[in-house]
C-alpha cells in the first residue's frame, strides 16, 4: 500500500463510526472472525478498543491485521483502521483506479 493510498484510506475512514468493540476478553478466535466479515462486506473498517482492555491499541492492530490478513492504516489512541479489498467486488476505489468493465459490453 502506498501512502498516497493511506492516506486516501485515512479521509475515508473520518467519516465512519467504529462497528466492533474489542473489550476486556481481548482477541478472541470469534472477535477475528467477527472482523474478517466485516472486511469481506465493508472492506475498510474502525475497531474501538474499550478502556477496560488491557492490551496495547498498537499490537492488537498487528496482530488483528495478520490474522485477518489485512492492512492497518492507522491507529490513533484506542480506534484502529483496518482495510482488506474485496477482489471479486470492490467498493472502495483508489484515485486513478478504473472500474473493470464486465466482459460482452462494450
Amino acid at each position: 500500500m502506498t501512502t498516497k493510498d493511506r492516506a486516501y484510506l485515512k479521509g475515508l475512514a473520518q467519516k465512519i463510526d467504529p462497528i466492533l468493540s474489542l473489550g476486556k476478553a481481548s482477541l478472541t478466535p470469534e472477535f477475528v472472525e467477527a472482523t474478517a466479515e466485516a472486511l469481506k462486506a465493508r472492506e475498510l473498517i474502525k475497531v474501538n478498543v474499550l478502556k477496560n482492555c488491557i492490551d496495547d491499541p498498537g499490537t492488537l492492530a498487528v496482530t488483528l491485521g495478520e490474522r485477518t490478513r489485512s492492512e492497518v492504516v492507522q491507529v490513533i489512541g484506542r480506534k484502529i483502521v483496518l482495510y482488506k479489498r474485496n477482489n471479486d467486488n470492490p467498493k472502495i476505489l483508489f484515485p486513478g483506479e478504473k472500474v473493470k468493465k464486465s466482459a460482452g459490453k462494450k
